[in-house]
C-alpha cells in the first residue's frame, strides 16, 4: 500500500518543517506549503489524502481556503491548527467541513493520533459507500461523534459474531441503518436480508408473513424462509400481542417452523435482529413482552442514540442526504449555507435523523436555485417570525451623537444583525458584509462583540 499523502500549510518554516519531519519519519509522504497560493497549487495538482491547514495566513485565512475547496467537490479529511485558537475558531472550522482542530503549540502525539483517527475514518465512509452502492440499500453511518464512532465499534464487534441482537433507539433514529451495517459486517452479508416490519402488518396476517402458507394451490415463502442464508430483520418487535409472541417463542426454541397449512418441517438458518423503540426490559417485567422472548432475542443489545444526543453529525448527515437525494431525483446542486447548516444544528429534532432528510429532500426538490440560505430554511421549517424585530436595534443609532460615536453605534447594529442572521457563523457574517475573516475578527472585536454569546432577535430592544 502507497503512503497517504498529507499536505501541510503553514506560514511558519519552522512548524512546516518540524511537523513534516515527524510526518516523514512515521512514513507518510509530505507536501509543504508556505501560503494559500502555494497550498491551492499544491492541493490542485497533489490530491492529498489529508491536509493540515493553518488558519491564520498572510494571504486568505485557512478558512476562507477550506471552504473554497469545499465549493469545488468533496474534501479530504482537513485538520485545522490555530496558534490563537478559540472555540469559536474551532466550531467555524467544523462547520465549513474540517475534520478536527489543533492549537498550537501542537503536541506530537496529539496531532499523529488525530491524522490517524482522520485517516480511519475517511477509510471506514469510503468502505461503508461502497458497500451501499453493491448492496442497493443504505448502510451507512454518517458522522464523527463519540456516540457515532462508538456504534460503529459495537457493530464491528458483534457483527462477525452472529449472535441474535436487539437495536433499540427512537422512530427515525437509524435503527433500518444499523441493522444493515450488522448484515453487512457478517460473515452472512452475501446471504439475503430480509425485513419484517411487524408494526406495518395487520395482526391477523403476521403469523402468515413471518412462517409463509401451504394451500392446494402451492405454498407461499414466508420472512423466515426468505431469510434463510442470511438475516431477518423483526422491525418494531415490541409490538407483536402476546399470542404472535408465544408462536415466535416456538419458533426460535425449536429452530424450525411449519407454514401454516403445512406439514413439513422448515429448518432455520439465520440472524436474528430485532429492532424496537420500546423499553423491552420494562414491558417483560410488566407482563406485555414475554421474558422467554426477550432473553431469547437480546443476546446483544445495541441502542442508537436520538439526533438531539449527536446535533454535531447534522454537517455530515445533510451532505451525505444531498448527495445522495440529489443522486437519486437527477436534482440541480443545492450548498447548505453555514448559516443554514448552523441553524439545523440547533433544533431539537424530535423525528431524529428522519425528520432531518425529509427537511432536505423539501428543500432540495423545491423550485429555488442556489444555495440555502438561512431565510429559506426557516420559511420551510415553519418560522414564519424569523424576520421579527430585525431592525429593532437601529433605535440606538442616535442621530444627534458626534459622526464616531454615531457610526460606532451604526456599525455594532449592522454587524449585530447579520451575526443574528447568519446564526452565529463568521465566514456567513464575512460573506455578507464582504469582508475577510481576518480584518472582520478585528473589528468584532474593536466593536466589543463576542461572536460566541448567546444571541436573540430580540436582543436590545
Amino acid at each position: 500500500m502507497s503512503a497517504k499523502h498529507i499536505l501541510v500549510v503553514d506560514d511558519e518554516p519552522d512548524i512546516r518543517q518540524v511537523v513534516a519531519d515527524i510526518l516523514d519519519d512515521e512514513g507518510y509522504r509530505v507536501t509543504v506549503a508556505g501560503n494559500a497560493v502555494q497550498a491551492e497549487a499544491a492541493y490542485n495538482t497533489g490530491q492529498p489524502d489529508l491536509v493540515l491547514l493553518d488558519i491564520w495566513m498572510p494571504d486568505v485565512d485557512g478558512i476562507t481556503l477550506l471552504q473554497r475547496w469545499a465549493d469545488h467537490g468533496v474534501l479530504p479529511p482537513v485538520i485545522m491548527m490555530s496558534g490563537h485558537g478559540t472555540v469559536d475558531s474551532a466550531v467555524e472550522a467544523l462547520h465549513s467541513g474540517a475534520e478536527d482542530f489543533l492549537e498550537k503549540p501542537l503536541s506530537t502525539a496529539r496531532l499523529l493520533v488525530t491524522i490517524k483517527k482522520a485517516l480511519e475514518t475517511r477509510q471506514l465512509k469510503t468502505e461503508n459507500s461502497l458497500l451501499r452502492d453493491q448492496s442497493g440499500f443504505n448502510s451507512t453511518l454518517v458522522g464523527h461523534s463519540p456516540l457515532i464512532r462508538t456504534l460503529r465499534d459495537d457493530i464491528q464487534r458483534v457483527a462477525p459474531t452472529l449472535s441474535w441482537i436487539v437495536v433499540s433507539g427512537e422512530a427515525g433514529a437509524g435503527k433500518a441503518v444499523t441493522s444493515r451495517a450488522i448484515h453487512q459486517n457478517s460473515t452472512r452479508s452475501s446471504g439475503p436480508y430480509v425485513e419484517a416490519n411487524l408494526a406495518a402488518i395487520p395482526s391477523e396476517n403476521i403469523a402468515t408473513e413471518l412462517f409463509g402458507r401451504e394451500t392446494g394451490n402451492g405454498l407461499t415463502p414466508g420472512h423466515f424462509e426468505k431469510a434463510n442464508g442470511g438475516t431477518l430483520v423483526l422491525d418494531e418487535v415490541g409490538d407483536l400481542d402476546l399470542t404472535l409472541q408465544g408462536t415466535l417463542v416456538s419458533a426460535l426454541e425449536e429452530n424450525h417452523f411449519f407454514r401454516l397449512g403445512g406439514k413439513d418441517r422448515v429448518e432455520m438458518d439465520l440472524r436474528i435482529i430485532a429492532t424496537t423503540h420500546h423499553d423491552l426490559e420494562a414491558k417483560a417485567r410488566n407482563g406485555t413482552f414475554r421474558k422467554d422472548l426477550y432473553y431469547r432475542l437480546n443476546a446483544v443489545p445495541i441502542t442508537v442514540a436520538p439526533l438531539r444526543e449527536h446535533l454535531e453529525d447534522v454537517p455530515d448527515l445533510v451532505d451525505f442526504f444531498v448527495h445522495s437525494i440529489i443522486a437519486q431525483w437527477q436534482l440541480p446542486f443545492r450548498r447548505f449555507s453555514t448559516a443554514a447548516l448552523n441553524h439545523l444544528r440547533n433544533q431539537h429534532w424530535p423525528g431524529n435523523v428522519r425528520e432531518l432528510r425529509n427537511i432536505v429532500q423539501r428543500l432540495l426538490i423545491s423550485a429555488n436555485k442556489g444555495d440555502i440560505e438561512l431565510a429559506e430554511l426557516r420559511f420551510s421549517l415553519g418560522d414564519t417570525d424569523a424576520d421579527k424585530g430585525t431592525v429593532a436595534r437601529w433605535r440606538d443609532v442616535g442621530l444627534d451623537q458626534p459622526l464616531r460615536e454615531a457610526r460606532e453605534a451604526f456599525e455594532q447594529a449592522y454587524f449585530r444583525h447579520h451575526l443574528d442572521a447568519a446564526g452565529g457563523s463568521i465566514s456567513e457574517l464575512a460573506r455578507r458584509s464582504g469582508m475577510e475573516r481576518t480584518h472582520l475578527y478585528r473589528k468584532l472585536k474593536g466593536l466589543g462583540i463576542d461572536p460566541r454569546a448567546p444571541r436573540t432577535l430580540t436582543e436590545n430592544i
